[in-house]
């Protein structure tokens, strides 16, 4: 019966033809719910037997499939989070031509009440499990399934071998899934899943994502805000449509006067040495890490110029070696560290939505991360952001895949589609309203020495969010953290944060974070602590005690 009612409650208002769906549905249902009387394996592999229809997702479907449910012994090989049942399945689309939406969800035997749904990554394309550490999870602490959680995830809609793989871009129904829609439709699966294993739904839904998966937990937040109580999201990729095209403007300023633009290896490790030689002291601390920001954009504004007082520039402009940088090289880094701008805006509501800020090449890039060279190993058509804005330029605003964009293309050109576009699959909309009445909880932060997605974008809505919201409605439920050193894979502070901990402190027991704690996850600082301080304060050393200790610094406004 309590399924029956579950099914209600979620398709209130529909028609008499889908009530029959949903009575098939509620039948399985109970037959799954029957089964508790079984052996657990037996329980789990009856959940096979679910038919979803269309009519109890909450987004347009041609229904889902169970392609499997295998009960996980606590003592399997290599598994390390207790007994649990792995669900297998996918969510159909309307469009035949377009691919499912592959999901997982994980159902433990020591169930806490709760989900916790995680985000992708890139332009996704891979089935996201749940079984791993959340984003920037402190690896002393137990994976989430381990805790009690559901965990679910999915491949947001379409398969992808190949990082920044667009070609899905080109069908409207996979697009919209990427942009946002894979998210409930997923979490309204994994709900029904809930109910016919447990009987029960979950007593909260949080969700937890990184870069894209940041993204899509501020589309939780933004677009979905009545089927989440808490979201957690790492240096998100939410302006995307605009963030693709500032990689594409990166990209282009490597590859200027002919490839005479480009830095290599050598000189971008010359550069980053003499920044952070300029910087690191400057919050106290020569650690390694630029921690005040503000002051080494400042202090490094020399060397941005095309004159004889830049250190970095090589004798009369013109390359000389791997220690100094040309002319050619210092214009692209200078083309980089200025906000990019298509001349119009993008949201109706959003005047400056017309600019992407600006990236730190001055103030904390290491051109180099998570073993990924970013500027290029081999050259500008090797840069970290050559692709993202090859894909998205070329396949989801032009919409031709034979098109050069790096050769022919002009945003002015396509101001109607990029409009369109963000609408579509940004999650750019300060309106959080919802959320906030609901009760809902927001902590987000981003690493300062991001060289995939710039601290800045994440700072410019805060801002945005700050212009909305009187301070003490914003910090009601809503948090954000700039972390120094911290990059979008490793960073000189590879930081490791308990913000799961944090979010159910805030949403079960009424306790806003605070000054948070981070741990160093490379081997050769491993144990250092720094305090993750709420923007815009950042992490001072007075010059006493342990410097690799977070009790030594303050958070410095």
């Amino acid at each position: 019966m309590q399924s029956i009612l579950f099914l209600q409650r979620v398709t209130a208002k529909t028609s008499a033809a889908r009530v029959l769906l949903l009575a098939a549905a509620a039948a399985c249902l109970l037959t799954a719910q029957a089964a508790t009387a079984q052996t657990p394996a037996q329980s789990c592999q009856s959940l096979t037997a679910l038919k979803i229809p269309a009519a109890s997702i909450g987004l347009p479907t041609s229904g889902a499939t169970i392609n499997s449910a295998e009960l996980i012994a606590a003592d399997a090989p290599k598994n390390n989070n207790g007994e649990f049942c792995k669900v297998l399945g996918a969510i159909h689309p309307v469009d035949p031509k377009a691919p499912d939406i592959n999901f997982e969800v994980n159902l433990p035997g020591n169930w806490n009440h709760k989900t916790l749904q995680y985000g992708g990554g890139g332009l996704n394309g891979v089935l996201v499990t749940g079984l791993g550490s959340y984003s920037r999870q402190p690896e002393t602490d137990a994976l989430p399934i381990k805790r009690g959680y559901v965990t679910l995830g999915s491949d947001s809609g379409h398969q992808s071998n190949v990082s920044f793989d667009g070609k899905f871009y080109l069908n409207a129904e996979a697009l919209a899934n990427y942009g946002h829609q894979q998210i409930k439709k997923t979490h309204d699966v994994a709900l029904l899943l809930v109910q016919a294993r447990y009987g029960s739904k979950p007593e909260h839904n949080y969700f937890i994502g990184a870069s894209q998966g940041g993204h899509e937990g501020f589309d939780a937040v933004q677009r979905y805000p009545d089927d989440y109580d808490g979201v957690v999201a790492g240096y998100p990729a939410h302006n995307v449509v605009m963030l693709h095209l500032s990689a594409w403007n990166y990209a282009r300023a490597l590859q200027a006067d002919k490839g005479a633009a480009w830095i290599n290896p050598a000189k971008a490790k010359a550069l980053v040495a003499m920044v952070y030689a300029r910087c690191d002291k400057l919050d106290g601390a020569a650690d390694g890490i630029i921690s005040n920001l503000a002051a080494c954009e400042t202090t490094n504004a020399v060397l941005k110029r095309l004159s004889k007082d830049n250190p970095i520039r090589c004798a009369g402009g013109t390359d000389t070696g791997d220690s100094c940088l040309s002319d050619a090289q210092i214009t692209a880094l200078n083309q980089i560290d200025q906000p990019f701008s298509t001349g119009f805006a993008i949201f109706a509501d959003d005047k400056g939505s017309a600019q992407f800020p600006k990236w730190t090449p001055f103030a904390g890039s290491t051109f180099k991360d998570g073993g990924i060279d970013i500027l290029g190993g081999d050259g500008p058509l090797k840069a970290l952001q050559y692709a993202p804005g090859a894909a998205t330029l070329g396949l989801a605003i032009a919409q031709d895949a034979n098109l050069d964009v790096y050769a022919h293309f002009d945003p002015k050109a396509y101001e109607a589609r990029i409009k369109d576009l963000a609408l579509r699959i940004s999650a750019n909309s300060t309106d959080l309203d919802r959320y906030q009445k609901r009760g809902g909880k927001l902590i987000f932060f981003h690493g300062l020495a991001d060289d995939f997605i710039s601290p800045y974008s994440s700072i410019q809505y805060y801002k945005r969010l700050q212009s909305r919201y009187k301070p003490d409605a914003l910090g009601s439920f809503v948090k954000f953290y700039t972390i120094p050193g911290m990059g979008h894979v490793t960073g000189v502070f590879a930081a490791r944060i308990a913000s799961l901990d944090a979010l159910e402190n805030w949403v079960e027991k009424g306790v806003a974070p605070g000054t948070l704690l981070a741990s160093d996850a490379n081997k050769d600082t491993a144990g250092r602590t720094r305090p993750v301080c709420l923007y815009p304060a950042w992490p001072h050393y007075a010059g006493k005690g342990e410097l690799n200790s977070a009790q030594s610094f303050s958070c410095k406004p």
